[in-house]
């Protein structure tokens, strides 16, 4: 399987766990940097549509936590993709995609799940 995308942020620890479990099992996989490489809108509304914005929405991170009231008040899809566009550092990390669909988070158990399917 080498159409494996890895979708997160370069220095994050649970993306290098992640990493180090595809590596460790073989697996080839294109990284993505939203950080650096953006992400798009498409890409946004495929996963909220896939897992929820909720679970893509990173509510538990710094960035999300530092913004005021206003940006946090009445969150819907649209308003939480928005956020996620303008700084990507509040998207659940990892998202791996696996092409037929996509997993969000790392736990060693959920990647051998994935690729037991």
């Amino acid at each position: 399987m080498s159409d494996l995308t890895l979708y997160g942020i370069k220095n994050c620890d649970t993306m290098k766990k992640a990493r180090r479990w595809l590596d460790e099992q073989g697996l080839t996989y294109q990284f993505h940097d939203y950080k650096s490489a953006g992400i798009d809108q498409a890409h946004l509304e495929h996963w909220c549509n896939e897992h929820g914005w909720e679970k893509i929405l990173n509510r538990a991170g710094t960035t999300f936590r530092k913004l005021d009231d206003a940006s946090k008040a009445d969150l819907d899809q649209a308003k939480a993709i928005q956020l996620m566009l303008a700084q990507p550092s509040m998207i659940k990390r990892p998202v791996l995609d696996l092409g037929e669909r996509t997993v969000v988070a790392f736990k060693p158990e959920l990647y051998a799940d994935a690729f037991a399917r």
